[in-house]
């Protein structure tokens, strides 16, 4: 295969009983140009590593064209910053895409990302996203994205969604991830939009997001601590960052009611 457009990094961490499906959702997108999956084993302890490898033998009997799958083991346990940094330093591709283990996407989803980004020139698109229970069913929620998000509106709420992110490969070489304990990600999309601009977002529910009871933002008081963290690390003063903590609490309500 060619050099790819996209790689899509997927770290993992027991994930044998949804990853197959996220997969799947890769290699089956409409993107004519080539996709590169790298999925970043985190020292599991089910058999995930026995259902990935088992997912890529099957796959390279097909000999699909412009997709190809490639498997990376952490040496110990690391994280998911670390697990998709290592994802990034790999990646053959001029754009990242991130999709977590437990999520999925619509087969659209990179063709139309890529066709916004030629149309903005942004490097950095997002896309709407549905809420899922851990069996795969909708609980009927669809959590939307406006066209553009500048650096002051992600700070009143991280509407961008990890899973949702295609990214120019070496924008995210120039800050990686970090600081599993806040919200890694999120940390990522600020550094971007305060040097890159805005984001472009479609409006589309193309990710469909699997609320894991596990997730580390579905624990509420946590995730408010994360947050504080986070702006107390882009280096915002204390007044500053309660008043966009009032912010996020709003926001916070009104995405799940």
């Amino acid at each position: 295969m060619k050099k790819p457009l996209i790689t899509v990094i997927m770290p993992a961490y027991n994930a044998k009983d949804y990853i197959v499906q996220a997969m799947d959702s890769v290699v089956r997108q409409t993107l004519a140009e080539g996709i590169e999956l790298i999925v970043v084993d985190d020292c599991s302890t089910d058999q995930t590593v026995e259902t990935v490898r088992g997912y890529i033998e099957g796959f390279s009997e097909k000999k699909p064209l412009n997709r190809q799958i490639r498997f990376l083991q952490n040496a110990s346990n690391a994280g998911v910053a670390q697990s998709r940094n290592l994802g990034i330093r790999n990646a053959q591709g001029a754009y990242v895409a991130f999709l977590d283990a437990d999520d999925w996407w619509e087969t659209q989803k990179l063709e139309k990302q890529m066709q916004c980004i030629r149309e903005t020139g942004t490097v950095l698109c997002a896309t709407g996203r549905e809420l899922m229970r851990p069996d795969g069913t909708s609980l009927g929620k669809v959590i939307g994205i406006e066209q553009e998000v500048s650096y002051q509106k992600l700070l009143r709420t991280n509407s961008i969604p990890c899973s949702s992110v295609v990214l120019k490969t070496e924008v995210a070489r120039e800050f990686y991830m970090c600081h599993d304990e806040l919200h890694e990600d999120y940390i990522l999309w600020l550094k971007v939009l305060k040097k890159y601009g805005n984001a472009a977002g479609i409006n589309e529910p193309l990710l469909k997001s699997r609320m894991s009871p596990g997730g580390k933002s579905r624990n509420k008081m946590k995730s408010a601590q994360m947050q504080y963290g986070v702006y107390r690390y882009m280096g915002i003063g204390r007044i500053r960052s309660l008043l966009l903590m009032c912010s996020y609490m709003v926001h916070g309500i009104l995405k799940y009611l």
